[in-house]
């Protein structure tokens, strides 16, 4: 039986229905690179740094420079306090016969011996030469120690002088000889001076807010007549009135004491 034309056109048109199929099927896009996965870099660990914590105010200063002292004088005097337990527990000052020569303190609490020049002025060795020679005190025998009072727990003086191949040494801790305490008396004098000194040096390097204090306490020590010359002083309070690092209530007052002190001279 022959088909008829309907059954070819139904055959034609099956036959084309895969042929479509296969060219709706979508292509499979073309996948994207993968962006890179970044791995974070650890940090490094920092390391501990030690930052020097600031010091107490009663703390002892760490950088206090020791003065060397070349010596280029021959001394002939020599003085020295001695009292464990003081602020100064061992003072020493040696000079020549023009008055220059050095001072050594010991400052409870510290290991080294602070040195500084000295050069006293003609009014301090009028004066020490004057006890001196009132005593004889190169020839004499004379012991100064009042027999009946001992206050060696104040501090023991000793006092040598070297002078035309002769050399006297006494040692006291009160006396009622009026010159051998005018010796004591000046030699505290110097040394209130250069005690002084050491501090205010301390202060303005390490704790300048200490200086007013310390201005006031050189004179009231000026007022005492506890200072052997107080015009000595002068050159070193003038380099305080231009010095920054201090407060400017310590440099006025600085200036107020150098006139003070130019108009008791007149």
């Amino acid at each position: 039986m022959k088909p008829t034309f309907k059954a070819i056109i139904l055959l034609i048109l099956l036959s084309a229905i895969p042929l479509a199929l296969s060219a709706q099927v979508k292509k499979n896009p073309k996948p994207k690179p993968a962006a890179p996965v970044v791995t974070a870099t650890p940090a490094p660990t920092p390391t501990a740094t030690s930052t020097p914590l600031p010091g107490k105010k009663n703390e002892r200063p760490v950088d206090v420079k020791k003065t060397t002292v070349s010596k280029s004088y021959t001394p002939t005097y020599f003085y020295d306090f001695d009292r464990p337990g003081f602020t100064y527990s061992h003072i020493a000052i040696e000079h020549d016969a023009n008055g220059k020569g050095q001072i050594a303190l010991t400052k409870d609490g510290y290991d080294e011996i602070w040195t500084d020049p000295l050069q006293l002025t003609a009014a301090t060795l009028e004066k020490i030469n004057a006890a001196l020679a009132a005593l004889d005190f190169i020839n004499s025998t004379e012991s100064y120690q009042y027999p009946t009072r001992d206050y060696s727990h104040m501090g023991n003086m000793t006092l040598k002088v070297v002078r035309d191949g002769k050399e006297r040494i006494a040692k006291y801790n009160w006396t009622e000889n009026k010159e051998a305490m005018a010796l004591m008396d000046e030699y505290r004098r110097i040394s209130n001076e250069y005690t002084w000194r050491f501090e205010i040096i301390l202060a303005r390097e390490n704790q300048p807010l200490q200086t007013p204090g310390l201005i006031e306490a050189i004179a009231a020590y000026i007022n005492r007549k506890e200072i052997s010359d107080p015009p000595h002083l002068i050159p070193f309070l003038t380099e305080l009135t231009t010095d920054e690092r201090l407060p400017l209530m310590a440099r006025n007052r600085a200036a107020k004491l150098i006139e003070q002190i130019n108009k008791k001279k007149k």
